[in-house]
């Protein structure tokens, strides 16, 4: 055997919107052929499209080729509308809402669809700093040649700028204060000073915006009181808040459809009984809105039980029924992965869970639902 045969297939584990969809936004830029903002690869009409989807209708260009445009964001497409409004007046946006709402998969694909990548991004931390979101140096470069246009290490951001492109700051309220405020000269007069660079060679020591250039950043509710946003920049951004998948088969369908590829990328095929699938995802629904789909109260837990997390819980149920099952029903490992999420932030929240078993659980059960009989006796299983 050659070194060859004994070496895996180097591929990614996430593939980034623009590569994943690349023929779906090659097709669009031909079958919208209307006036597009300045530097953008689609027509708003387009960008919208591409984001929400086709709603299975088949699309013809003026080539006769045909597509269906899948549907990437579960929401209101008045929302993807406003946003696209907001990117195409070159404000900055900023999507809000709980974790695991798919904000940042929305500013991923606004930003592939405008102007061809996602990939120009800061992530927002406590160690974010202000050179992140300006401009660093090249400090071997800068001793041994002096400051130059050359020796500048741009940011993601600054990039954007020269590029006339969108960037992308995630969780930007984790960012310190004064790391924020840079974003507050940037956005509004929309250009960076280089003091170093002043005077070089009749260089103004300034990064000017190409047309085209924005700005999407997130920020989770639960994050608030990690750092403010000041009133200076909250007035440099237009607000959109994503809130949790309102349809019960939505959230359904796509729990199952991103379960199916997590569990296609680790070479298994995922076989969770839609019923299962069903009542994981009324559970998640139940707990995290307080009341259950027939009105019962429920205590929520500190814990948010997004969308995001029922993915997780389906792939992971599906990875032990591929690699784990031995025969075993699948629905016995709910109960396990349901408490392992629930948890996380309080212990208190462990009774929380008790108490939904006790109430809605065992009211199905008492009703005939056997599937929920059979969650109801495996309550022991929760401690």
């Amino acid at each position: 055997m050659n070194r060859q045969d004994q070496e895996p297939t180097v591929g990614r584990q996430m593939e980034l919107p623009e590569d994943r969809y690349a023929e779906e936004l090659a097709f669009l830029a031909a079958y919208d052929d209307g006036p597009r903002p300045p530097g953008w690869r689609l027509t708003p009409r387009a960008v919208v499209l591409f984001v929400c989807g086709s709603s299975g209708e088949e699309l013809v260009d003026a080539a006769g080729r045909r597509l269906v445009v899948s549907g990437k964001f579960v929401g209101e497409r008045q929302l993807v509308e406003r946003c696209v409004v907001t990117l195409a007046g070159e404000r900055g946006l900023l999507l809000v809402g709980e974790p695991g709402t798919a904000k940042s998969m929305l500013s991923e694909l606004l930003a592939a669809a405008v102007c061809g990548t996602s990939a120009l991004t800061v992530q927002g931390t406590a160690g974010t700093t202000e050179d992140q979101l300006r401009y660093g140096w090249n400090y071997a470069m800068l001793l041994a040649k002096g400051p130059s246009r050359e020796a500048l290490v741009p940011s993601p951001v600054l990039t954007a700028m020269a590029r006339g492109a969108v960037a992308r700051v995630e969780e930007v309220t984790r960012c310190l204060p004064e790391v924020q405020d840079s974003l507050v000269s940037l956005l509004s007069e929309r250009r960076v000073s280089v003091p170093e660079l002043a005077g070089l060679d009749g260089d103004d020591g300034t990064v000017h915006a190409v047309p085209g250039f924005t700005l999407i950043a997130t920020a989770n509710l639960r994050d608030r009181g990690v750092s403010e946003m000041s009133a200076a920049l909250k007035r440099r951004f237009n607000f959109e808040t994503v809130g949790p998948i309102g349809d019960l088969a939505a959230e359904t369908e796509l729990v199952r459809s991103q379960a199916t590829a997590a569990l296609a990328r680790s070479g298994a095929a995922f076989s969770v009984d839609d019923t299962v699938l069903e009542a994981l995802v009324t559970a998640f629904r139940d707990l995290r809105s307080g009341r259950s789909a027939e009105g019962w109260e429920v205590e929520r837990p500190s814990t948010v039980m997004s969308t995001a997390e029922a993915v997780q819980v389906a792939t992971s149920m599906g990875i032990g029924a591929a690699y784990l099952g031995d025969g075993r029903d699948v629905v016995r490992t709910l109960p396990g992965h349901l408490l392992g999420t629930v948890r996380k932030d309080d212990p208190a929240d462990h009774a929380r869970l008790l108490g939904y078993w006790d109430g809605p659980v065992r009211r199905r059960a008492e009703d005939g639902a056997g599937l929920w009989r059979t969650l109801w006796e495996l309550r022991d299983d929760l401690g």
